[in-house]
């Protein structure tokens, strides 16, 4: 069973910067592809990012590309969301989630989330 853990999430002007970290134990973190999710009210949780095993493949949604980027230490069992540039409409809770497979949909675990608030 592993336990995922988010911090970093705060309150941020538009425009500016915050680095998520998701800390994972109970199991073998490297084994694990981790993913980014958030989810805003009233809206399905929608994907963010995700990273290999090794870190060395990542994958970005749409909306976050140029802005956000995933990625891993495995020696700290631990899964980084640096954000930039930050907009009004990147207000939500984001968590990780941990995958045995990869390139996946099906995510394993999950934490319990961060929430992320930009004003305007």
């Amino acid at each position: 069973q592993v336990q995922l853990v988010e911090s970093g999430g705060g309150l941020v002007q538009a425009g500016g910067s915050l680095r998520l970290s998701c800390a994972a134990s109970g199991g073998t973190f490297s084994s694990y592809a981790m993913g980014w999710f958030r989810q805003a009210p009233g809206l399905e949780r929608a994907f963010v990012a995700a990273i290999s095993w090794s870190g060395d493949s990542t994958y970005l949604g749409d909306s976050v590309k140029g802005r956000f980027t995933i990625s891993r230490d495995n020696a700290k069992n631990t899964v980084y969301l640096q954000m930039n540039s930050l907009k009004p409409e990147d207000t939500a809770v984001y968590y990780c989630a941990a995958a045995s497979g990869w390139p996946t949909r099906e995510y394993d675990y999950w934490g319990q989330g961060t929430q992320v608030t930009v004003s305007s």
